[in-house]
């Protein structure tokens, strides 16, 4: 199995990498011998004066020669010419009609240009010669021809001979790119404009020029035409090792644009699916801004999966991509029916100068709870995917009108729990707000604001149609939307004053008042069962226009205070502690009050021996914006938040001198609420929370947590003649029995990133860079990071490692529970091109890993890439061998060792 499947791999290199080739108009030449003299050497009769110069090739220019820049008129007119300038130096004989030029030289003549560290122009004869020169220093060959003509790309190489009136010319080891692939070696014959000759060059996807292609087909002989290429015998080679795998001729076509073609398919196998043929397809090239690639997969034992996905870009306009995938699984027997999944994809963005004042986006990732779990090869096996247990989509729609405070945006939203296999579907919300004004302040106002002027006003409405939490198998139900649906309407319009007291207070009202809007509610009624003899509740959906208002009022006072203990000895030269207090009276209804009519009482019949039951409930239970809330709260809200910072001295590197501020306690913060209203346990639960960041900022600290202020006491009931203890509360607090409030819960983070400083490497986009401005190139490579996270690995990060400590304590009514769990990942270079990736998490109370620890380790193949990932236990143990090309071309080309997780009975 292991020939056959090494057998597969080299013939689909060679076709693929062919097909390709021709595809994409850069099939040439190359040989597997160096040739003998790549770089020309000078004439010795018509450069003997050069000859004479330094042993480096380096020519000065004579003493009284100092032009940078000649131009030469052809005979046949000025519609044509011959325009020369180098940086270092030129020289003209004369006697022989040559230009010399040195350093940096440029010679353009109509379409035809060139750069090259040295340039001879002969215009007796027509001629341009091009080379490079040995750095006297590195001994590198440096300043090599580039040559371009038209629209064609550049095209580098050691030497070159150019007729500029006939356009014919030759290259010695020319290097080329084109859309992913490369040439390099051999020669090339420029016969005309139309046509290259083709000798000896290798042709691959490895962008290391010749002798330093590690893999490419060698075309010993071809013919490239505008719209076709003609080749002779071709072989693959690798690593300088030809192959016996050759043709003796093609005949290939060479479009200018997009081509559609064959997707060739990959062999492997699935332990419970058996033998597959995975990937097969075929590609469409509609134009430069779509096209669709469709593929399939089909396993031994009847399953099979099918994937389109389409890819659309419009420069300065938008760009997108859709996949539509489908699955049909059997896991059972032979016979049983199989499991359908579907799944659709979508992401599109605008870029934002092409519509200013509007905007639009779209996230969609919607399916069958199943689809990832039943179909594992779709995300090449990724964990995240299997163990996900949710998706979400939104599409929206944003409008602002310039020169008014009024914003639009309209959206669609899907969320979906895989778990539970339920959908809550959004279609559409529209939101529609006014940003806060001065109603009664004066465009014309000289002076400062009056304390009505500042004064400010907003609104805001949102509207929606919602389907909440139904089954999946019910989405596509008629009764769905009749029965099913629910919308409404809501508006907020929040009025605020604030003002500074006293020099040294700041004072805040406000006024908050909510409308809602229904076309239905609720009504509740108790059924006597005619079983169990038990009082059910039913509730009934009544259709009509139902409103709701409520209102809130809040004012507020609001201060600073701070301290400073300075020091007179060393680093530490002061600790400040900055203090904001705040209270605020806060008041609202009881809108569960009968009068207000939004809430209503359920009660039973009553028969004997069985006594009545009410419920009291709300008309507006379930609704999208909910209802008012019962409860009348007038109270007072208590509130202090902290920070203290640390003032160092200037390190003595630091010539600037300025002392550095270190903040050692961000945001602690206590608060509480005392409701006057209320008949008992008045005074809330004390909050307090708080952040800080050491060592520079790389460890972040954050904490959480209440205290509750009442006494827990233990009480005996009788249930089933037996006595049953339970806790509960009273009325009491806590520090009149002399003890400090009782912690209810606490959590304490912990996260942070060491890393070594990255460098960025050559050609990497500044940080300027935005997905409006990427070239397509950095556009198609970040598609295929999107698709697969695993296809990029930064080695130019030595080493980095993140860790996430969390800890947590609840005490409900003297129930304990506690959670300690350590997370922790980060990738090594072992070498410059060995990396190893590690991901882990670590129970502290169970005292064991858990199951999602994984291990990936890298080798960089420069063309090639080897990856080995592996799971060692869990659920989900496996284990993934790949190697792969690099070239997003040629992605799919990959031989591949895996044992995935629905193999854990063979697992070693």
């Amino acid at each position: 199995m292991k020939s056959i499947t090494f057998f597969f791999l080299i013939a689909i290199i060679l076709t693929v990498n062919v097909l390709v080739a021709e595809s994409k108009g850069t099939h040439k030449g190359y040989s597997g011998k160096p040739v003998a003299d790549t770089i020309i050497k000078l004439d010795t009769i018509k450069d003997r004066k050069l000859l004479k110069g330094k042993k480096n090739g380096r020519i000065p220019a004579p003493k009284n020669d100092t032009a940078k820049n000649d131009t030469t008129k052809k005979n046949g007119g000025l519609q044509s010419e011959v325009k020369a300038v180098a940086e270092d130096s030129t020289h003209s004989d004369v006697e022989h009609d040559i230009l010399y030029l040195y350093g940096r030289a440029r010679v353009t003549y109509e379409d035809f240009e060139l750069d090259a560290d040295y340039i001879r122009v002969d215009q007796k004869n027509h001629l341009i010669f091009a080379r490079g020169s040995i750095d006297p220093r590195t001994k590198r060959y440096v300043g090599r021809p580039i040559s371009k003509q038209k629209n064609d790309k550049p095209v580098s190489s050691d030497s070159l001979l150019f007729n500029y009136e006939t356009k014919k010319g030759k290259l010695y080891n020319p290097a080329s790119e084109q859309d992913g692939n490369f040439i390099s070696g051999g020669q090339a014959k420029k016969l005309n404009e139309t046509e290259v000759a083709y000798r000896n060059v290798i042709f691959s996807t490895c962008d290391l020029p010749y002798p330093d292609t590690h893999f490419g087909i060698v075309i010993t002989r071809g013919i490239g035409e505008k719209n076709r290429i003609i080749s002779g015998p071709a072989y693959l080679e690798i690593e300088g090792i030809p192959l016996p795998l050759a043709i003796p001729f093609g005949f290939f076509p060479k479009p200018n644009q997009r081509t559609s073609g064959v997707i060739l398919p990959t062999f492997g196998e699935d332990q419970q699916l058996g033998f597959k043929l995975s990937g097969f397809g075929y590609y469409l090239g509609f134009n430069d801004y779509i096209d669709l690639t469709t593929t399939a997969t089909v396993y031994s034992k009847g399953s099979y999966e099918l994937n389109s996905v389409m890819r659309y870009l419009k420069r300065y306009k938008y760009t997108g991509n859709l996949s539509l995938s489908f699955g049909s699984h059997n896991y059972g027997l032979p016979g049983d029916p199989s499991i359908k999944d579907v799944h659709i994809d979508w992401t599109h963005s605008q870029d934002a100068n092409a519509n200013p004042g509007s905007t639009f986006s779209a996230s969609v990732n919607a399916g069958t709870a199943g689809f990832f779990r039943n179909s594992p090869a779709f995300s090449n096996y990724n964990v995240n995917n299997i163990a996900q247990s949710s998706l979400r989509s939104s599409i929206s729609y944003g409008k602002t009108w310039a020169g008014t405070p009024f914003n639009l945006s309209v959206g669609l939203s899907h969320s979906q729990d895989i778990a539970r296999k339920t959908i809550t579907i959004e279609l559409p919300t529209i939101a529609f707000g006014m940003s806060s004004i001065n109603p009664f302040d004066s465009k014309d106002r000289v002076g400062e604001q009056k304390w009505y002027q500042k004064l400010t006003v907003s609104y805001n409405m949102t509207a929606t149609n919602k389907v909440n939490d139904i089954p999946e198998s019910e989405l596509f139900k008629s009764e769905t939307l009749s029965k099913r649906l629910q919308n409404g309407f809501q508006h907020q319009i929040p009025v605020s004053l604030g003002l500074n007291v006293l020099k040294y207070f700041q004072f805040n009202s406000s006024v908050n008042y909510t409308e809602r809007w229904y076309f239905q509610s609720i009504n509740k009624r108790f059924e006597r069962g005619s079983i169990s003899n038990t009082d059910q509740l039913i509730t009934d959906t009544i259709a009509g226009f139902k409103r709701s208002g409520e209102y809130s009022l809040s004012t507020g006072l609001s201060t600073k205070l701070y301290g400073q203990i300075n020091f007179k000895h060393g680093n530490l030269k002061a600790i400040r502690h900055i203090a904001t207090p705040s209270i605020s009276f806060g008041y609202r209804p009881d809108f569960s009050d009968p009068s207000f009519g939004y809430y209503k009482t359920a009660v039973s019949d009553a028969t004997i021996p069985y006594p009545y039951t009410s419920q009291k409930y709300s008309i507006f239970d379930g609704a999208v914006y909910g209802g008012p809330s019962p409860g009348k709260q007038a109270g007072l809200n208590f509130s202090l938040d902290n920070t203290i910072e640390a003032k160092v001295k200037a390190k003595s590197t630091d010539t600037s001198g300025v002392d550095r501020k270190i903040t050692i306690l961000q945001g602690l913060s206590f608060s509480t609420f005392y409701n006057f209203a209320a008949d008992s346990m008045k005074l809330s639960p004390i909050t307090f929370s708080g952040h800080t960041a050491i060592f520079n900022q790389r460890l972040n600290i954050s904490f959480q947590g209440s205290f509750n202020p009442y006494v827990t006491v233990i009480r005996d009931s009788i249930q089933n003649n037996v006595i049953q203890r339970y806790a509960t509360q009273i009325n009491r607090y806590t520090w009149q029995d002399g003890k400090f409030p009782q912690l209810s819960n606490i959590g304490i983070s912990m996260s942070g990133s060491l890393n070594s400083t990255k460098a960025q490497a050559p050609g990497t986009p500044g940080v300027n860079n935005t997905l409006a401005n990427i070239n397509p190139q950095q556009a198609q490579r970040l598609a295929l990071v999107n698709s697969d996270p695993n296809a990029y690995v930064d080695f130019n990060v030595p080493w980095n490692i993140s860790f996430n400590y969390s800890y947590s304590y609840s005490n409900s009514l003297n129930t304990i529970s506690t959670s300690n769990t350590i997370q922790v990942s980060g990738d090594l270079n072992i070498t410059q091109k060995w990396k190893v990736q590690y991901s882990t998490n670590y129970d502290i109370k169970a005292g064991k890993l858990g199951s999602a620890t994984s291990f990936s380790i890298y080798r960089d193949l420069h063309c090639w890439d080897l990856s080995v990932q592996w799971i060692p236990f869990g659920y989900l143990k496996s284990y993934n061998v790949t190697l792969k090309v690099k070239s997003t071309i040629l992605q799919d080309l990959k031989l591949s060792k895996r044992n995935d997780y629905t193999n854990n009975g063979t697992f070693y």
